[in-house]
């Protein structure tokens, strides 16, 4: 039999790792059954969508039998779904943004590749903090874009000064994504800081030489997956050239419907005439997305301020690190999103994986997200899960002892 090393090693550089291993996971559970599995390969949101869905869901089949219920809407979104979505960042941000500063889009995926699309010249590059989201190389790759990764530290916050000296003329966007997937890391007010007055030097420099601006991307889908009184701060008041993009998979569980978007700053909307709301809402529709779909906007719209019950997360993350720790497996606490990322017992990631694999435990390379020797595991699952991984994390961590 092929193993994860072998499978891995064949998909080097490419993301279709996770899926791999996903598509793993259904081949041992039709061989062995499903409760002989322990899958924490794929971040496929399990909780139900918060309970106001289901009415709102009623309302919207009566609207959709209308003539042109479900027909095209305006590329940036639905006006009124527009309104809805800006105040509710306008609260999440603690800045006032209007429908005009938002565009909805397929899931926060189109988000970013319009955005890369809207801004990226070929050999552009996009800074990201390592360990990072596995697709953020092939979104800017599109379009010529470079992926750079910058380690961060030991504790995966970020490393301020490595990232400013990977500035160059070349840098476009640096993107960070807090809580992170795979850390669960939660970037703190004082490193964010840190990090704009890099990015507003480096602008003023780049204004008084007319060159174009460095932007930040904050990509947020696990915004509310905040665990133990830790805070998500607000990035749009730093800095006019910091542009949100988000979803809503995972807060209200409607990962298939495919609702994100694009928040740009007012602040930046009002000195450039809007011209980059404008194109993005171009490249939105001439990248094949048209609009995003009707149904999981009006949805959206009804619900956003609601979230799935985050309770449930928590008692995973909790029992999670204690299946960790008792198989003697280090890792940084993760203080949001539903990951944890913990060192791989002997250094070897794949062959790690492959232990586990052996325990009928579903895990993925670290190496894939832009740091080796670490694995990254879906607390996507039931708690039963879990707990039932105990004995098999211990049998495969004592292979490498």
């Amino acid at each position: 039999m092929q193993t994860v090393t072998d499978a891995f090693h064949a998909a080097a550089g490419k993301s279709s790792f996770i899926r791999k291993m996903f598509e793993k996971g259904i081949e041992l559970k039709q061989q062995f059954g499903e409760d002989a599995v322990c899958d924490f390969s794929l971040g496929n949101p399990d909780v139900p969508p918060p309970e106001a869905a289901r009415e709102v869901l009623h309302r919207i089949a009566d609207e959709a039998m209308r003539p042109l219920g479900l027909g095209y809407c305006p590329n940036a979104g639905i006006p009124s779904v527009r309104e809805a979505i800006a105040a509710h960042l306008s609260r999440q941000q603690k800045i006032e943004l209007k429908g005009k500063d938002v565009i909805m889009t397929v899931g926060a995926a189109s988000a970013l590749v319009c955005f890369f699309r809207a801004t990226l010249s070929r050999g552009n590059e996009v800074i990201v903090p390592s360990p990072y989201f596995v697709e953020y190389g092939n979104y800017c790759g599109h379009f010529g874009g470079v992926l750079r990764p910058v380690p961060s530290k030991d504790d995966f916050s970020l490393d301020i000064p490595a990232i400013t000296a990977a500035i160059s003329s070349r840098t476009r966007a640096i993107i960070i994504n807090s809580p992170n997937n795979p850390t669960g890391a939660i970037y703190s007010k004082e490193e964010l800081d840190a990090l704009v007055r890099t990015i507003e030097e480096e602008n003023a420099r780049r204004e008084k030489k007319g060159m174009r601006p460095l932007f930040l991307l904050s990509d947020e889908p696990y915004r509310a997956f905040a665990y133990d009184g830790a805070e998500v701060p607000a990035v749009l008041p730093l800095s006019r050239y910091a542009i949100v993009l988000g979803s809503f998979s995972k807060t209200l569980s409607m990962a298939g419907e495919r609702i994100g978007y694009i928040a740009v700053n007012p602040k930046l909307s009002e000195e450039d005439g809007g011209t980059l709301v404008s194109t993005l809402t171009l490249v939105n529709r001439t990248l094949g997305y048209v609009n995003a779909p009707v149904i999981g906007q009006k949805l959206a719209a009804a619900i956003c301020d609601s979230t799935v019950d985050l309770e449930i997360y928590k008692r995973r993350h909790d029992l999670m690190a204690k299946v960790l720790t008792d198989a003697g497996i280090e890792f940084v606490m993760p203080k949001g999103a539903f990951y944890f990322f913990p060192k791989a017992p002997g250094g070897d990631d794949a062959k790690f994986v492959d232990a586990l694999l052996e325990e009928r435990i579903l895990a993925v390379p670290g190496s894939g997200f832009g740091r080796a020797g670490h694995i990254r595991l879906s607390c996507a699952v039931d708690e039963k899960i879990i707990a039932r991984s105990a004995e098999g994390f211990k049998r495969a961590t004592e292979k490498f002892q």
